[in-house]
């Protein structure tokens, strides 16, 4: 896929996502992209959200344990794939592939964040913690540096048509709303004081960084989709990147109030509750607009027929980040306005986890079945 710059409306997300996304030589054909990182971030959040949920979430415990092995397994494949052929540059050089650096990072504090949370039980508390921590690290620290890196490189180096934003332009500046998120699980593990204290205002920071990001990204995505064409093909899940970064905000709203608690003074404390709690609501209701949004593109571009394509990976993650923060608010509140809304999402996530991650293995097995055939005897 060319990055198709004199357009106004581009169709960015197929190539990105693809495994051989803007390859240049053959080497760089065979380079996993990162936007097969996002398979282990909808495989994650999965497990995850079946943790976090109000009703039902002991029963499920077994069966997202293993649903997290399988993520971590994932990560471990795909990780060693693009390390092995390198093609970080070239991603980086690529006006679309750019955009899906994000994944890597929030694919290891995906799997972080299910160590702690289901991982104990495989591994022991312990090692769990250290599982997390490691990720945790790498993976913020991968993150801040695709939301400097990558809007730099749009401002100096690529060059986009009127209306060329989309859902993908998202996926940088997501990472430091995910580690606010998942690094709330590790403030009550920091040593207590300063190093406790610091971890837990470093993710309000990251919060605040996240954002503030996202909200301009949002603002030109939904320009773009009201004075350009409708978005079609591939691009037509990353619309629903958009409901991941707020799911993630309210989860991480939440799950930093409850974190708080015996860090923060008393009324600094209460402060982060009443935050979690009204404009969480307020994040919470946007994020239903956006979905409902979303989904009404998806539902139009099914009935003119939508392949399949790696794409189809954004559906999951941001279901599964709203299914989250619907569990923290639930949890917050106890409403059920919040309870059953967020067991349904549950079951939404889990039919349409199985249906993508089913077609993918499709899609794996024809591409390797089609490279074994043009492989040459020797």
């Amino acid at each position: 896929m060319t990055s198709q710059l004199s357009s106004d409306r581009p169709a960015p997300a197929e190539g990105a996502a693809a495994p051989g996304a803007s390859a240049k030589n053959g080497t760089a054909r065979r380079a996993p992209a990162p936007g097969w990182f996002a398979a282990v971030m909808g495989t994650g959040i999965l497990a995850n959200a079946a943790a976090t949920l109000p009703r039902g979430a002991g029963g499920l415990r077994p069966a997202a344990t293993v649903i997290w092995v399988a993520a971590a397994l994932l990560l471990l494949i795909l990780t060693a794939g693009y390390v092995r052929q390198w093609a970080l540059r070239m991603h980086a050089a690529d006006p679309a592939a750019a955009q899906f650096l994000g994944a890597p990072p929030m694919a290891l504090l995906t799997v972080g964040a299910g160590a702690v949370l289901l991982g104990g039980r495989v591994m022991g508390t312990r090692a769990a913690l250290v599982v997390d921590w490691s990720l945790w690290s790498l993976g913020t620290a991968g993150g801040l540096a695709t939301a400097c890196a990558v809007p730099y490189l749009m401002i100096t180096r690529h060059r986009f048509a009127p209306g060329a934003a989309f859902g993908g332009w998202l996926m940088p500046v997501v990472p430091p709303l995910v580690s606010a998120a998942t690094g709330a699980l590790l403030v009550p593990h920091a040593p207590a004081g300063e190093p406790r204290l610091a971890l837990l205002l470093g993710c309000y920071a990251l919060l605040g960084l996240g954002l503030v990001a996202v909200f301009l990204v949002l603002a030109m995505v939904y320009s773009s989709l009201v004075h350009h064409e409708a978005p079609a093909g591939a691009a037509v899940p990353t619309v629903w990147i958009g409901l991941g970064a707020l799911g993630q905000a309210v989860t991480a709203l939440g799950a930093l109030a409850t974190a708080s608690r015996g860090v923060l003074p008393a009324p600094s404390a209460r402060d982060a509750a009443a935050l979690a709690l009204l404009p969480g609501v307020g994040l919470w209701g946007f994020a239903v607009l956006w979905l409902a949004l979303a989904a009404a593109l998806t539902v139009r571009e099914f009935r003119a027929g939508l392949p399949f394509a790696p794409t189809w990976w954004s559906f999951i993650f941001p279901l599964g980040a709203l299914v989250t923060g619907t569990s923290a608010l639930a949890a917050r509140t106890g409403s059920q306005l919040f309870v059953w809304p967020g067991v349904f999402l549950y079951v939404l996530l889990a039919a349409a986890w199985a249906a993508v991650a089913w077609r993918s293995l499709a899609h794996a097995a024809t591409h390797t079945r089609h490279g074994a055939a043009r492989r040459p005897a020797r």
